[in-house]
């Protein structure tokens, strides 16, 4: 499949998640550790148009599942588990975090990543994306320094993937909490907009991206 892409996306610098380059922004874990809730993400669906993001899903969270990954992944912080399961194949953003993410990947699929370290004047440029395929059953820890949005999938299916991240991140904002940073999107979420992206923009948010609105390329 990775083949295929690069063919098929010569603009883009693709690479296996196992690969060295991925390195500088994230790690691959163990899948044994996520065995669980791989067969627990057959219960949810594909939407038939666009994404749905669910940060917290009870099934996921329930059993030791939960308290397990707290402890050897976060350090015994509280976490959510959610999932995002889509049909998206395109940028349309970035975002990043204060704490690390995990992500099982259910199905194949291509993420986007930048370094926020390469955010100058409030803008990214596309020039500075690594796009990674990451295979189906494939876990990775992504750092708060990397820049990221949802999955592109690879097949007409779509794609899926169980989403792990510090509790009451991507939830929204309380009052006192909007209007001091101008990117701060939802509770630790700070979101750089595709300016072409209607939906974000719609909601608020603020463009930050130079650039075309990348897309992945699969068939």
């Amino acid at each position: 499949m990775l083949d295929l892409l690069k063919q098929l996306n010569p603009g883009l610098t693709l690479a296996d998640v196992g690969e060295k380059s991925f390195m500088r922004y994230g790690r691959v874990l163990d899948n044994s550790d996520f065995v669980e809730v791989e067969k627990l993400m057959e219960e949810t669906k594909i939407p038939t148009d666009g994404n749905e993001y669910v940060p917290s899903v009870e099934s996921l969270e329930a059993g030791i599942f939960k308290p397990s990954v707290e402890k050897l992944h976060f350090g015994g912080m509280s976490i959510q588990i959610g999932y995002c399961n889509g049909k998206n194949s395109s940028l349309n953003g970035l975002e990043y975090h204060k704490g690390s993410e995990i992500n099982v990947a259910i199905t194949d699929f291509v993420l986007m990543l930048g370094h926020v370290n390469d955010i100058e004047s409030e803008k990214y440029s596309v020039d500075e994306l690594e796009c990674f395929f990451v295979p189906k059953g494939t876990a990775i820890e992504m750092f708060q320094t990397t820049l990221h949005l949802a999955p592109c999938k690879v097949s007409d299916t779509g794609f899926k993937c169980v989403v792990i991240l510090p509790l009451g991140t991507n939830t929204p904002l309380l009052e006192e909490e909007k209007g001091h940073d101008k990117f701060l999107f939802m509770r630790n979420k700070w979101l750089l907009s595709h300016p072409e992206n209607e939906r974000f923009m719609s909601m608020g948010a603020k463009a930050g991206i130079i650039g075309p609105n990348i897309s992945v390329i699969y068939k």
